[in-house]
């Protein structure tokens, strides 16, 4: 196995300086789709990885749950050994089980509080709360999946349910003039309809799992809103409608009751979003040029991101057919 189990913990890095570039250079949806596809292949390498040195690390030990083909002493004598290396990714692999199983809780708290929250207000897409924010609330499917695991494939493959809920506070509808508030509601429907929220939960499942995957959270949490402004100017056709209405809304709204929410005036980027928007529309091309930095960073985080997969596909193999092959 040697270094291949070890490299997808550190590939990460390769996706760094893409992480900072593809907010200024590249269209908010492309940055978006892009950064959020690499933290997915990132932290499953690197949670795969984990997993096979915890059973470096305890295979010769009594009691290792190994498939019975490979239970004989004989047969765990031949799989490379490392205790310490074992040792710590246990306790990796667990932060990384309760960190993923609290993110997973207080999705679903806030979720459930939002849903009792609208349970009593009139029907209809846009729902008016005496609260100090506005987010997109996505439909709720009929059937809930079970287990962690299965929650998260559900939520990231299934389609969104219906009754979709655009959540807006009475303060921030009072701050707004009419072309504003279009603004505003363009912007939410744009989150909907783009499914932001599964990018949000992505990347936020990507960075517990892989602490060097940070900067693409934050970089993918502002891209999402971008790509929403986008959407909205686009619809409203007003620019400067679109970024007054941001930064109006941003006095008066406290940010989305979780950050797995996507919401219109979340406080931080705000100024950078703003100025974007007085500024020409960004090109919507899919993929930059080679020979530009935000190009070669593409390209880099690419083959990082190539090399991590291959690197735990290797490893995984490796120990297979070393236990399954047994002592000579």
């Amino acid at each position: 196995m040697g270094v291949f189990v070890l490299l997808p913990l550190l590939l990460p890095l390769t996706a760094l300086p893409i992480a900072r570039l593809a907010e200024r250079h590249l269209h908010p949806r492309v940055a978006t789709r892009l950064l959020s596809a690499l933290a997915a292949v990132l932290a499953a390498c690197s949670t795969v990885c984990l997993g096979l040195l915890v059973v470096v690390g305890t295979v010769q030990l009594p009691g290792h749950p190994l498939p019975d083909a490979w239970a004989d002493r004989e047969a765990r004598t031949t799989a490379p050994y490392e205790e310490t290396a074992g040792k710590g990714a246990v306790i990796a692999l667990l932060a990384v089980a309760v960190s993923w199983s609290t993110a997973v809780r207080r999705h679903r708290r806030v979720r459930r509080q939002a849903e009792l929250a609208l349970a009593g207000v009139p029907g209809g897409e846009l729902a008016v709360l005496p609260d100090e924010a506005a987010y997109a609330l996505p439909g709720v499917r009929s059937r809930a999946p079970r287990g962690l695991l299965g929650w998260v494939l559900s939520l990231m493959t299934s389609p969104v349910g219906p009754g979709g809920r655009i959540v807006v506070s009475t303060a921030m509808l009072a701050c707004l003039d009419a072309g504003e508030r279009a603004a505003l509601v363009a912007h939410e429907r744009a989150h909907l309809a783009g499914r932001h929220h599964r990018y949000l939960l992505a990347v936020r499942f990507a960075a517990r799992a892989n602490p060097l995957l940070m900067p693409l959270r934050s970089a993918v949490a502002y891209t999402a809103e971008r790509w929403a402004d986008e959407e909205a100017a686009r619809v409203t056709g007003e620019r400067r409608v679109v970024a007054r209405a941001i930064g109006k809304a941003a006095l008066v709204s406290r940010g989305t009751p979780t950050p797995t929410l996507a919401g219109f005036a979340a406080p931080g980027p705000v100024p950078r979003r703003v100025a974007a928007l007085l500024a020409p529309a960004p090109s919507p091309v899919s993929w930059p040029p080679v020979f530009t930095a935000v190009g070669l960073a593409a390209w880099a985080a690419a083959a990082g991101t190539l090399g991590s997969a291959l690197s735990s596909a290797n490893a995984t193999l490796t120990l297979f057919l070393v236990l399954e092959a047994g002592p000579l």
